[in-house]
């Protein structure tokens, strides 16, 4: 029987995993509400992708528990994992395209593969999805390769919510892009998550970023949340951690490992 919890949109609790010797996830509690726009920040290696790997089934955790609307889907698998997933979109760091398939079978793919749509009508969602985050009908026909790493982007985002999903993952949404085209990923993904009324999970370094797409921001250090609280409050956290993260000090409690 599947159990019933907290109306959060996702929720992890105590959500443990290594692999061999080395602890990833410590037991994390996080909670993603209805609606939201939460950042998970830390540095590189800190277990932020294994975090969504662990929600979306990829990667099963050794302990803790994850719901999505209440119902407890660590363990799911077949059928019921397949229809789980239709909540989600996601866009991967590297954009992640089908290198062999032009600009619109990349955004309609899950419609045509997860959910049997025909080509004519995936193909038009498709070109319509495009225009939502800025691109032209000329974009459709084009290959991964003809496209800028913005351009890129905006395809991986397209895809991600092209088949109308309720929980959107953002993994590192601006690594590679320079300033400019960073700042209009994160005006894409703000207006994104408002239009579609979705909840958004985000995962990155990138301080400016969080500031600009997140409702609250959570951080990640060792396998725990060592501080979770509303963007505007980062900057008085009084959390040693937090401050030597968005300030970039070298200098605190995080210690990074340098092999010498």
């Amino acid at each position: 029987m599947t159990k019933q919890t907290s109306t959060a949109k996702v929720e992890l609790r105590g959500v443990k995993k290594r692999f061999g010797n080395k602890v990833v996830l410590d037991g994390v509690d996080l909670k993603l509400e209805h609606g939201q726009s939460l950042v998970v920040i830390g540095g590189s290696g800190t277990g932020k992708s294994v975090m969504i790997k662990c929600v979306l089934g990829i990667i099963r955790p050794d302990e803790g528990e994850i719901y999505v609307d209440g119902k407890e889907v660590t363990r799911l698998s077949g059928r019921a994992r397949d229809a789980m997933l239709k909540k989600f979109g996601m866009l991967f760091q590297a954009a992640a395209l089908f290198d062999s398939l032009p600009v619109w079978e990349n955004v309609a793919f899950g419609l045509i593969q997860g959910r049997g749509m025909g080509r004519k009508q995936a193909r038009e969602i498709a070109v319509e999805t495009l225009g939502k985050v800025g691109l032209g009908p000329e974009v459709a026909k084009l290959s991964p390769a003809e496209l800028s790493g913005g351009m890129q982007k905006r395809v991986g985002l397209a895809r991600a919510i092209a088949s109308d999903p309720e929980i959107i993952f953002f993994d590192e949404p601006t690594t590679g892009l320079d300033p400019i085209m960073a700042d209009v990923i994160n005006d894409l993904i703000v207006s994104t998550v408002d239009r579609l009324g979705v909840s958004a999970l985000s995962i990155t370094h990138d301080m400016v970023s969080a500031r600009k797409i997140a409702d609250r921001i959570a951080m990640l250090y060792q396998g725990k949340i060592v501080w979770d609280g509303p963007t505007e409050e980062i900057d008085k956290s009084g959390n040693e951690y937090v401050e030597q993260f968005i300030h970039g000090r070298a200098e605190g409690p995080i210690k990074m490992e340098v092999r010498k």
